[in-house]
């Protein structure tokens, strides 16, 4: 007699707890999302800045020259790094 309701508390108690941990994911999901998205604003706000000062005293090609070169050492230091964790 106890025993269908108690698998009915089970059952609902781990439905609840998949929502819960689908919630978490979903919601650390955006997160990551979010925080991508503002690195990539910030690097392109930070690019174009950087270029305003150096076209100043430079002439265009030089500048993009120089913010290339910036962001090619970079990606290549990012590539050791990762490199270098995986093993």
């Amino acid at each position: 007699m106890i025993g269908p309701l108690l698998r009915v508390a089970a059952s609902a108690a781990a439905a609840r707890s998949l929502r819960n941990a689908a919630h978490d994911a979903a919601t650390r999901a955006m997160l990551a999302m979010g925080a991508a998205l503002a690195v990539g604003v910030g690097v392109v706000c930070l690019t174009y800045a950087a270029y305003i000062l150096l076209a100043r005293n430079l002439d265009p090609a030089a500048a993009w020259g120089i913010l290339g070169a910036f962001w090619g050492l970079a990606g290549l230091l990012y590539f050791a790094v990762a490199k270098r964790r995986r093993g």
